[in-house]
């Protein structure tokens, strides 16, 4: 298990390698990737800038990444947050799940992105190019997304 925020950009791949790497237990990888967004709601922007509390949002994501393992059967895990200002097209995040088996890494890189999406104490400011910005409100469909899984509990395969 692994968590880390932080400003500079990922390398997929090479996250991937380094969570996998020399492990045999591992047959399903599951990742998500989420950039920045050229527009929001019809509007173009020019750069979105995310904010966090040090501390908190580490251990807040460390928790939900521990509950995924009891959840699910997984191998190794892993979430990077970016902070700072990001571009359109810019890496935000990125969520593996590793497992034996593949339903496990699909539920359980879902349950940490709608965890992420809803729960995470992150704040998001997009800029537009008329100067003005302003910050991002939670979605009631995300806000949705995370109560499903309270509604039910995964068995360990």
């Amino acid at each position: 298990m692994a968590v880390r925020v932080e400003p500079q950009d990922f390398d997929i791949g090479a996250e991937i390698a380094s969570l996998t790497s020399g492990r045999t237990d591992i047959g399903a990888v599951v990742t998500f990737t989420g950039t920045v967004r050229g527009a929001a709601g019809g509007q173009p922007i020019t750069s979105m800038t995310l904010e966090h509390y040090p501390g908190m949002t580490e251990a807040e994501l460390a928790r939900v990444e521990a509950e995924a393992h009891d959840r699910w059967p997984l191998s190794a895990s892993l979430i990077v947050h970016r902070i700072g200002e990001l571009r359109p097209g810019d890496n935000i995040v990125l969520v593996i799940a590793a497992s034996a088996h593949r339903h496990a890494a699909f539920e359980a890189a879902e349950f940490l992105m709608d965890y992420l999406k809803s729960r995470a104490p992150f704040w998001k400011k997009e800029a537009r190019p008329d100067g003005n910005a302003s910050w991002v409100d939670a979605r009631e469909s995300d806000t949705a997304a995370v109560e499903r899984w309270h509604k039910r509990s995964a068995p360990k395969v």
